[in-house]
């Protein structure tokens, strides 16, 4: 499994694809932290704030509104790198070589999925490092950080299993990424309707953002880290069963 997944990764950093995605969204949300940095620091902003008793903090500002982006781009670019993870491998015929070998599909899936979440790992460690910035002029509360932070990760892990599933149903890298681009678009504004009194809370549960503003606000609920989790286990054990079936014809 885990030979897979350094395989993985190693071939992510040998795709220009990968590097792109690396640089582009360092870039988008570079620009981003610093206009949200520059707002705050405009002598108005300040004034108001300290004027305010209950005025949020620097976290709340700045580092709340980073990994928001973090999570709206991630549903944008994830297509992009889950799309190659096997359907490439059908398109190019070694799909049928990676079944034949003496490795169980558990491990091979997981292995897939591990070498993905490596790289979306580093990307997040890179992304951290502006709120961590912070520290140098202001003061960061570290515990909503941190808690901003697993929820960014559980949310790029669900996303990366819901992509690599597509990608195991999918003939052809394109169908895999319009496919999962619509998946992601689909749990995004179902929590539009989640708002509406005419639909029941059903809606606003199955939405994969509205768990993950909850903990960027700091706020530690087990419901929400379960929602994750359940994704997660669901779509993996629903890869493994895929190409199962088709290892067996």
């Amino acid at each position: 499994m885990f030979t897979i997944a350094s395989r993985e990764l190693r071939s992510l950093f040998s795709s220009p694809l990968a590097w792109s995605v690396l640089s582009v969204v360092q870039l988008i949300l570079a620009i981003l932290f610093i206009i949200r940095l520059s707002l705050v620091l405009q002598p108005d902003i300040q004034s108001q704030l300290s004027m305010s008793p209950n005025a949020p903090s620097l976290t709340d500002i700045v580092v709340g509104h980073v990994f928001v982006w973090t999570g709206i781009i991630l549903l944008l670019a994830m297509p992009l790198l889950t799309m190659r993870l096997i359907s490439e491998e059908r398109k190019n015929k070694t799909l049928v070589l990676l079944m034949s070998s003496p490795i169980s599909m558990t491990s091979i899936v997981l292995g897939k999925y591990l070498g993905l979440m490596s790289f979306f790992v580093l990307m997040l460690a890179m992304i951290s490092l502006m709120p961590l910035s912070l520290v140098l002029g202001g003061q960061l509360d570290f515990g909503q950080f941190m808690i901003a932070l697993f929820g960014v990760l559980l949310l790029t892990g669900a996303l990366c299993a819901i992509g690599l599933y597509i990608s195991a149903l999918a003939e052809q890298p394109t169908v895999a990424a319009i496919s999962t681009f619509g998946a992601f678009l689909f749990l995004w504004i179902i929590d539009w309707a989640g708002d509406s009194e005419k639909y029941s809370g059903l809606f606003a549960y199955l939405s994969i953002t509205r768990h993950y503003q909850t903990l960027l606000e700091g706020l530690v609920n087990t419901t929400d880290i379960a929602y994750y989790v359940l994704i997660i286990v669901l779509f993996n054990m629903l890869t493994i069963h895929r190409l199962d079936a088709e290892r067996l014809q």
